[in-house]
């Protein structure tokens, strides 16, 4: 789902493996809802999805599966 603007519930954070560069994305967390967007242009929108589905990704890269 793509959301264009900016919603008050999520508080975007950058990860720390990313503290030294400008071009990457940020993560927010609601009920239910994982929402991610571009750190270089934050008004242009997040991309939301199942709160499951956002884990098992993030699983996948850490155990090389991607």
């Amino acid at each position: 789902m793509y959301q264009n603007h900016q919603n008050p519930k999520f508080g975007f954070r950058k990860s720390s493996y990313s503290a030294t560069r400008n071009e990457c994305v940020e993560v927010a967390d609601a009920p239910g809802v994982s929402a991610v967007r571009d750190s270089t242009r934050p008004d242009a929108g997040h991309l939301a999805f199942p709160s499951v589905e956002w884990a098992a990704l993030v699983e996948a890269v850490r155990t090389g599966e991607l």
